[in-house]
Parts: structure tokens; sequence; C-alpha cells
């Protein structure tokens, strides 16, 4: 099932609360506040239909589909809607309970209008604009996908760290999608667990992204296409790449590898190093002193400024839960696509960042070495996401634009 996002052209206003459909946000005296994507349906659900008792029978059908879930699962998302807007079970204040029935949303209500311009404005910047949709995967989980700008499509396999949405402000991402829709239909999705995808999720592996990554292809509509893995979504573009030669005509990878951090480790000092970066998750994710999210950070983005950090740290806040993030972690690290790779026969351009601090330039050369005939490309940089002002950024684009032009 693929369903176009309608945008509510209209912010709803309760106390110091405004849920905003148009960017998918809560924000709470002005501040954005974390919400789960189906937290946020819910909520929003009770809203448009606050008239009414909605039952928890419609409540289920409504967000999770054919999916068979128990009441705790709907019962722990009501939870989470009244923490997220200041509410609770005793006050009920918000959301009411109405015994042996459902629920209803009570609060006084102001639904305010957004500025058509608002409404209907590209990405900031005058980046291309994009429309969201969403598509289930064969286990019921609901996959947001994006299309942006026009031309041959170029279809990006999903990292974390991601949001649709939120990509487009933070500085992190933005000069990615924007520079990548200029001459091409940039497809992208989150995966599952983060952004604008369900975050309640029971796998995490190799093979439901990969399947994941099939549904999105076919959800969009595309037959052949170009197809981008950037550092663990270039392990997952290699698996389908392998697998779908048919589909893909040419795959771009960067800051990616064959096996992640533990499936490589060798000695006990890498071990150790494995599980020291999940046990940082586990422990400082979910705080709200940023300084754990930070070390991720300045791996990530060494020559980054103190405030690029600082909006790095916010993107992980809001593209996933703690809880998500450990799993995200140690199911990449567990990553091993070197039996898959060989197997690649489409055209390949691998690029690697000299001094990348979180994957090492040797992995990259290594993936190189084993995909027959590729192509490989070092770039004068320490960052495993490239900056917007550094040489190594147009380099990569000048890389990308002749390696994927009709004749390159």
């Amino acid at each position: 099932m693929v369903t176009a996002y309608e945008t509510v052209a209209v912010t709803f206003r309760f106390g110091d609360v405004e849920v905003d459909p148009a960017r998918f946000e809560v924000r709470r005296a002005g501040a954005t506040t974390p919400v789960e994507p189906q937290v946020f349906d819910l909520l929003l659900y009770l809203i448009t239909h606050r008239d009414r008792v909605v039952t928890k029978a419609e409540l289920l059908d409504n967000l999770w589909g054919d999916r068979f879930v128990s009441e705790s699962a709907l019962t722990s998302r009501i939870k989470a809607a009244r923490k997220a807007v200041g509410d609770d079970g005793r006050e009920q204040r918000v959301v009411r309970t109405v015994h042996g029935r459902g629920y209803r949303f009570v609060a006084d209500l102001a639904a305010a209008p957004v500025a058509a311009t608002e409404a209907t404005a590209p990405p900031p910047g005058g980046a291309p604009a994009q429309t969201v949709r969403f598509c289930r995967a064969g286990d019921g989980i609901r996959l947001a996908y994006a299309v942006s700008g026009e031309g041959a499509p170029l279809l990006k396999a999903a990292n974390w760290l991601s949001h649709l949405d939120y990509d487009w402000e933070s500085p992190v991402w933005h000069h990615w999608w924007e520079a990548l829709s200029r001459t091409r239909r940039l497809i992208r999705y989150d995966a599952r667990g983060c952004g604008l995808s369900d975050w309640d999720v029971d796998d995490f592996n190799m093979e439901v992204w990969t399947r994941d990554l099939e549904t999105v292809v076919d959800a969009a509509g595309v037959d052949r296409f170009d197809l981008l893995g950037i550092s663990q979504g270039g392990a997952v573009a290699q698996a389908y790449a392998a697998t779908h030669p048919d589909r893909v005509r040419k795959l771009v990878l960067y800051g990616t590898y064959l096996r992640g951090r533990r499936a490589r480790a060798r000695t006990p000092e890498q071990v150790a190093e494995s599980d020291l970066q999940v046990q940082l998750a586990r422990v400082g994710w979910g705080r709200d002193d940023p300084s754990f999210r930070r070390v991720f950070a300045m791996q990530f983005m060494p020559n980054g400024t103190f405030e690029l950090w600082e909006q790095f740290a916010e993107l992980q806040r809001r593209t996933t839960s703690p809880e998500n993030a450990v799993r995200f972690l140690e199911s990449y690290r567990r990553i091993d696509v070197s039996q898959l790779a060989p197997e690649i026969t489409v055209p390949t351009l691998v690029l690697h960042s000299r001094d990348d601090r979180r994957v090492p330039v040797e992995e990259g050369r290594r993936v190189a070495a084993t995909i027959p005939g590729s192509r490989f490309v070092t770039l004068e940089s320490s960052n495993h996401i490239l900056l917007a002002d550094e040489p190594a950024w147009p380099r990569f684009l000048e890389e990308v634009e002749r390696f994927l032009a009709p004749d390159g």
C-alpha cells in the first residue's frame, strides 16, 4: 500500500503545545519534542476526531493496519503521546480514557492556518520540493520515502541518522540532498526504526534491510535506477546490487565497508572499541545532556565546528529512540557482505575520505578490491559525512556526476 502524505495546512495549538502536521512535529513552548511517527499519528488522529470517543479497535486498525498487535502496544503509544504533550494517565487533561470504549482528545484546541508560503514552500535554501509517501513492508512496518528533483532516478539506500523532513533543515545533510536533487530524481527513505518510518520494530538485520529497499523500489515505481549507498547503507546497497543486477544501472558507494566493526575485529582492542560504541549509545543517547551524542558527532565530522556538532547531536536525538540507537549499532557492527560483493556485476564507483575517523579508508579500498571492475576514489578529508564548505565535497559531486552520466 502506498499513501501520499497530504499536508494539513493548520497547526493545532493547546496550552503551550503545537502539533504541526506539515512538519511532523510536536513543539512545547517553542521547542521540538521528539516523537515516534506512530505516536504522532495517534495524537493527530485523536485531534482530528476530537468530536467523539475513538475506540481502541479503530485506533488499532488505523495505526497498525493488518499487523496483529496487543492492546498493550496501544496503551504504550497513548502513554507516549501524553508524555509528549505534558499530560499523564492521572490528570488526563489532553487525552482522556473512556473505560471500556477508547480515548478522546479533550484539551481546548485552536487550529491556526499555516501561511500559504509555509505550507507549500520547498525545503529551505531554494532546494527542490519533496513529496513524502508511505508504503508497507511485508511484515506490516510502515516505511516513509521521499522524492525530490527531476531527471534520471537515483535511489539512496537508507542509513541511520536520517529524517526525511528534518534533514532539509539540518546542516548535516541539507547540502547532500539539495545537490543530488538538482540534476536527478532523488528517492530517499528512512530505515525502519528511524525518522518518519515506524520506530516500533522487531527486526534489525541485513535480510530485512534489503527487503525494505525492495519494498521502496516497488512503491516508487522505478524499473531501473542508479543506487547510492553511504556508510552502512552502502552494505545494503551492495547486497541489493548483487541480487538485483537487472534493476541497478550503476552503483555509487561512499564511506562504506564489507564488514562491520565487530565482524572485522581481530584483536581484543578492536573488540573492546566496538563494544564501547554500543555502550556509549546505551548510556548517553537519551540524556538531555548532549555530551555523549557529541562523541559520535566528532567521529563523523572531526573537522566540523562546535555548532555543527551540536546540530549533529540534535539530529541524533530527533531521528530515533535511545533503544533503537543501541539496536542499530548492535546490528551494524555485525554486517558482513563479503560473500555478496564479488557477485556485483554493475559498474561501481567507490569513494572514501582518506582520514575517515568512523570507517577507515582501508575498508573502502577493500570494498573496491572485492567488487569486480570497480573504481576507487580517495577524497582529501577526515570527515565521514562530507561538509558543505570543504574541498572534498565538490570533488565528490564531480566524480559522482561524471560516473552517472549516460556515457560515464
